[in-house]
């Protein structure tokens, strides 16, 4: 077994309305994949279905090599944090994680002391869940959904309610899980899953638009990419750069004023070429050359580009 997470052929209607179109995806043991998609895309609803919540119309899902069923079998592979996690308000913190350890065998009385300590609320174990901040309970559902030791661990949005410092320090907690188990999460923080995550799938209307490791996809979308900026550009100008020979596409991607800013694709083994007809291009044209470099697409911009496409 290779994949920590195999879903195959998923389906989810509501009525007329199809949530989840054909979905397949793999997620390999051990990383750290960042689940992503506008509002609607059905991020959700796939997390349901694989804790357990919801039933698919279609198709099936494995835990850990469990099969996802009414059953519930597979939970016992699996560590769950809703987006807003709740608790028993007269429950201490302490007292949810023993509660939790209760449901499994073997938990020692460390491994609770550890966890609390390592979700950075060790100081407010003792106090009830009714006076603990969104941040707080965040960790704590973090922790609860570590207390099994579990293969796979599935995050809805877990740094959604955290200030700038308690946010570094969950996704600190995410890479350091890397190995230990799978990690498994949504977010639409991209920046974050560009510097985290080991793997990313894109959902959009129900459907799979992407997945691939992280630095293949980065690397994908830089190759052959140029930024250019010509000051005296128009119009005109854009069309005579796009008949440059061994240039593939053109979009303009800023315009302040007569200052353009291109994002310029070419094949990779012309891109030294193409610079040097781009200086060229623009003393021809009495333009100013501000820059002309390789493009580093974020994953923001490759993540639109994709939805928009």
């Amino acid at each position: 077994m290779t994949s920590a997470i195999s879903i195959s052929n998923l389906s989810k209607n509501y009525g007329k309305l199809q949530v989840i179109d054909n979905l397949s995806l793999e997620v390999p043991l051990g990383s750290v994949c960042g689940f992503l998609g506008p509002n609607g895309a059905g991020k959700s609803t796939t997390i349901k279905i694989l804790v357990g919540l919801s039933n698919p119309t279609s198709g099936s899902a494995n835990i850990n090599g469990v099969p996802v069923t009414k059953t519930g079998l597979h939970r016992r592979h699996l560590g769950y944090v809703a987006q807003d996690p709740r608790f028993y308000g007269w429950m201490t913190g302490r007292e949810v994680l023993e509660y939790a350890a209760s449901y499994h065998s073997n938990v020692p009385k460390s491994r609770i002391d550890n966890l609390l300590e390592r979700v950075g609320i060790a100081d407010a174990a003792n106090r009830r869940c009714s006076n603990y901040s969104g941040g707080m309970r965040q960790r704590l559902g973090i922790a609860q959904a570590l207390v099994s030791k579990p293969a796979v661990v599935i995050l809805d949005e877990p740094v959604s309610a955290m200030d700038p410092v308690g946010r570094a320090e969950i996704l600190e907690l995410m890479r350091d899980l890397r190995g230990e188990t799978t990690v498994f999460y949504s977010t639409h923080i991209l920046e974050d899953v560009e510097r985290l995550s080991d793997y990313v799938a894109i959902l959009n209307r129900g459907k799979l638009v992407k997945t691939a490791p992280t630095k293949q996809l980065l690397g994908s979308y830089s190759k052959g990419a140029l930024k250019v900026v010509l000051r005296g550009a128009n119009n005109v100008i854009t069309n005579s750069l796009k008949q440059i020979p061994g240039i593939n596409n053109v979009t303009i991607a800023e315009q302040h004023g007569d200052v353009w800013t291109y994002n310029v694709q070419a094949s990779e083994e012309w891109v030294m070429q193409i610079q040097r007809l781009i200086t060229r291009f623009a003393a021809e044209q009495n333009l100013t050359l501000i820059r002309n470099e390789p493009l580093e697409m974020s994953l923001e911009k490759i993540f639109l580009q994709l939805i928009e496409a």
